[in-house]
């Protein structure tokens, strides 16, 4: 009884895993599902009463053929599983993979981004805001040096300019007084003449 109660136990368990139902059949140890030939088993089995207990006489053929046949549907069952568990190895492992692959793929990505917001100046790689920030301040600074010169050469015109004039009246008073000069010499040397003339007649 021990052994039967614990292929019961065993076969309840196992159908439990498998899952399955079956539509009614007629009944046969030799096929059909195993809750089946236990129920071939109670069915063909005689039962008396005694002590106040019910005892099922069962023949001891039969409980070796449904002990063979509960041991290869545990076999078969374990073969099951083990497949099971070799097809949820390969999906772990191939997870494990796709976790990686998918790692590599979100640090490509970060370093993308990284290289976007950053620039290089001389070989340094800069943020995008600083970059931003250095180029329009040497713009700037550019722009401002460039009002500088232009007010300087502006100065420096109007400084030429005045000179070029002032230079012009010079030049133009310096001929004024040349003029004059030989307009002078010209007079001192034509009154020379006039007395050297008056000298000559008065001898």
């Amino acid at each position: 009884m021990k052994i039967l109660s614990t292929v019961l136990l065993t076969i309840v368990f196992t159908i439990q895993i498998q899952g399955q139902t079956t539509p009614p059949q007629e009944l046969s140890l030799n096929s059909g599902p195993i809750e089946d030939r236990f129920e071939y088993i109670f069915k063909n089995s005689r039962n008396y009463r005694e002590d106040g207990r019910r005892y099922e006489v069962v023949r001891y053929e039969n409980l070796l053929t449904l002990k063979g046949h509960t041991l290869d549907s545990l076999n078969a069952l374990k073969v099951k599983l083990k497949s099971t568990e070799g097809i949820v190895n390969a999906q772990s492992e191939e997870i494990e993979s796709l976790k990686k692959s998918l790692n590599s793929t979100k640090e490509t990505l970060d370093n993308t981004i990284a290289e976007k917001d950053s620039m290089s100046l001389f070989g340094m790689q800069m943020g995008k805001t600083g970059y931003n920030v250095l180029m329009w301040g040497i713009i700037i600074g550019l722009f401002a040096l460039m009002i500088f010169f232009i007010l300087k050469f502006k100065s420096s015109n109007s400084l030429t300019k005045a000179a070029q004039h002032k230079l012009a009246e010079v030049e133009s008073e310096f001929d004024e007084h040349r003029r004059i000069a030989l307009e002078r010499e010209q007079k001192v040397r034509r009154q020379l003449q006039d007395e050297i003339m008056k000298h000559k007649k008065s001898k």
